[in-house]
């Protein structure tokens, strides 16, 4: 995968970015680089890994987040990921959820880091696509720049030549998950610094970022940056993507289009058992700032749950759009 892909992608949430609304994102940018929500090596491995992996063609390029820290089972997954079509596989070490430190893994692995050299060495060895890791820039009182520089040093020399980083460092004990995402203070200045550090290596800048002004700026210090909430808040927001950093045209132009794109897939989905709700949820963003904004997150939230609704619900709901 070409440097060019990262320029711009949509972070992996959990409970959001599943396959539903990567193939919504991807009517509004064809370019951006899409991420799955995390999954974790025990429930490929253990559980159903089709349910997992298994996305539409239309979506790629995508890249497969892992939560984990067993090399071997690392390996393992990276593999199914390439076989699977994937276009990168990424390490999880930046959520500081207690969940997932239960689990040995997220934020709680920037405390290792020749574990997730090893991880990462045995990732690299089991594929061919790229393997990157998503990272804070410290954890708790390790915190400064030296042992940041030298984390970086440790996983690069194990075959790691992407780094995405959310440039916050994350508290493990007292904060929640979304506290971590707006308390600790933003520090762009130290990614950048990275990049000054480490010009053979690509750093993706994460957090905080709002708008494409803010991108253009970020892209002149940085090899690419990566936005989560704000797409999901308000998801037209891709559709300036391709035209304004990647200098490809959006043949969608409007937001109407984008709904009428998106009604063949949902008649696909219905007839497979999917329920409505499972898609629409992630459109009640599309027309913010819009007149009949409310009356469209409404009247989709109320109608879409219901057992027999169908894509007309959002021809209705379209009537409220101003």
């Amino acid at each position: 995968m070409s440097t060019e892909n990262h320029l711009f992608s949509v972070a992996p949430m959990l409970d959001w970015t599943d396959r539903h609304c990567r193939y919504f994102y991807r009517l509004l940018s064809k370019k951006a680089l899409l991420y799955t929500e995390m999954v974790t090596t025990g429930a490929l491995i253990h559980a159903n890994q089709h349910r997992f992996l298994a996305f539409n063609p239309e979506e790629n390029p995508l890249a497969l987040q892992l939560g984990g820290s067993t090399p071997q089972d690392l390996a393992l997954c990276a593999r199914m990921a390439q076989d699977y079509g994937y276009d990168e596989v990424n390490l999880n070490i930046g959520c500081p959820s207690d969940r997932v430190q239960n689990g040995q893994f997220g934020a709680c692995l920037m405390a290792k880091p020749t574990l997730v050299a090893e991880c990462i060495h045995a990732m690299t060895q089991a594929v061919s696509i790229p393997v990157t890791v998503k990272s804070r820039i410290g954890i708790d009182h390790q915190d400064s720049y030296q042992e940041l520089s030298e984390f970086i040093e440790i996983i690069a020399d194990a075959g790691c030549q992407t780094f995405i980083v959310h440039a916050r460092k994350a508290w493990l004990k007292g904060l929640s998950p979304k506290q971590n995402r707006d308390i600790p203070p933003l520090r762009y200045d130290v990614v950048y610094q990275l990049k000054q550090d480490y010009p053979h290596l690509n750093f993706i800048l994460n957090g905080g970022i709002t708008d494409l002004d803010q991108i253009k700026n970020h892209l002149l210090q940085t090899d690419g940056v990566m936005l989560g909430r704000e797409v999901y808040n308000r998801p037209f927001l891709l559709a300036e993507i391709d035209p304004k950093i990647y200098g490809v045209s959006q043949s969608l132009k409007n937001r109407p289009q984008i709904i009428e794109a998106l009604l063949p897939y949902i008649d696909q989905q219905l007839k497979k058992g999917i329920r409505l709700h499972s898609i629409t949820r992630h459109t009640l963003g599309l027309f913010h700032g819009q007149k009949g904004a409310r009356n469209w997150r409404r009247y989709l939230s109320e109608q879409a749950v219901k057992k027999n609704a169908d894509k007309t619900v959002l021809l209705e709901a379209l009537k409220f759009i101003h």
